[in-house]
């Protein structure tokens, strides 16, 4: 049964840094591409950044770029995202995802969610002065 715990969320102000962590349980996480989504009130659920089951490859979405970036220790089973030079539109619920391991789509369909069959909580970022 694969389950995802987000946390790490917090206020920040406006240029400032946070990193979330997204912790697995009940699979083997190393054959698991990790996804990260947000969503902000009003709005869609959006792509924020995915990595492949090896690490070896990242994704991000536009809005991130350079900004974000996104990690995984497999001993620990734990993937993070760390954002860096926060900006208020940068506010949202922060999601977790995982695809369906060695029979999963990895981030080939990023930054859409299909493929990522398996999500976690959400954990709220603000980002505010």
């Amino acid at each position: 049964d694969v389950q995802l715990q987000a946390s790490g969320g917090g206020l920040v102000q406006p240029g400032g840094s946070l990193t979330l962590s997204c912790a697995g349980f009940g699979f083997t996480f190393d054959e698991y591409a990790i996804g990260w989504f947000r969503q902000a009130p009003g709005k869609e659920r959006e792509g924020v950044s995915c990595i492949s089951h090896s690490g070896m490859s990242t994704y991000y979405g536009n809005s991130v770029k350079g900004r974000f970036t996104v990690s995984r220790d497999d001993s620990k089973n734990t993937a993070y995202l760390q954002m860096t030079s926060l900006e208020p539109e940068d506010t949202a619920v922060y999601y977790c995802a995982a695809d369906d391991g060695v029979l999963g789509r990895g981030c080939s369909k990023f930054p859409e969610q299909v493929g990522m069959t398996n999500w976690g909580e959400g954990t709220q970022v603000t980002v505010s002065s």
